[in-house]
């Protein structure tokens, strides 16, 4: 995965934290958060930043499929550790949108994952992929 920009620069740039709990149903046999809950975070934090973001009218008529992930784990999450999702949009086309996502530790600010996705703007009423509205990349500074 490309490097993402340097962390002074993702400061600048409207972004979104969401914060969790490494919880006991996240842990795998290895003793820390399994391969998927980092999908899981990146979603929740995606649609908790995309329903800060937008308007209503806006996320009612426009929603996502993810085309791609591609995760760089860093360090392990382990059981009771709070962590810090930091999720931000670096560009977005008619059709799809690529989104990055840092996920940090709390208590040592130590970088645990890199996450990059893109993501398919979908018609709700058709399941199908749709042109973005081009209302939306100036919400996220685009």
């Amino acid at each position: 995965m490309p490097e993402t920009p340097h962390q002074a620069e993702i400061e600048t740039r409207p972004h979104h934290d969401h914060f969790v709990t490494v919880s006991d149903a996240d842990i795998d046999v290895n003793h820390h958060a399994n391969n998927v809950v980092y999908v899981r975070w990146v979603q929740e934090a995606a649609t908790a930043h995309w329903e800060k973001t937008v308007p209503p009218e806006i996320a009612a008529a426009n929603t996502w499929v993810v085309m791609r992930h591609e995760i760089d784990y860093k360090r392990a999450a382990k059981l009771g550790e709070n962590l810090r999702v930091r999720t931000w949009v670096e560009t977005m086309s008619a059709v799809v949108s690529e989104r990055h996502c840092q996920i940090w530790r709390d208590s040592d600010n130590t970088l645990i994952a890199q996450v990059k996705t893109l993501w398919c703007t979908i018609n709700p009423d058709t399941g199908r992929p749709r042109r973005m509205d081009p209302r939306i990349p100036a919400y996220f500074g685009i």
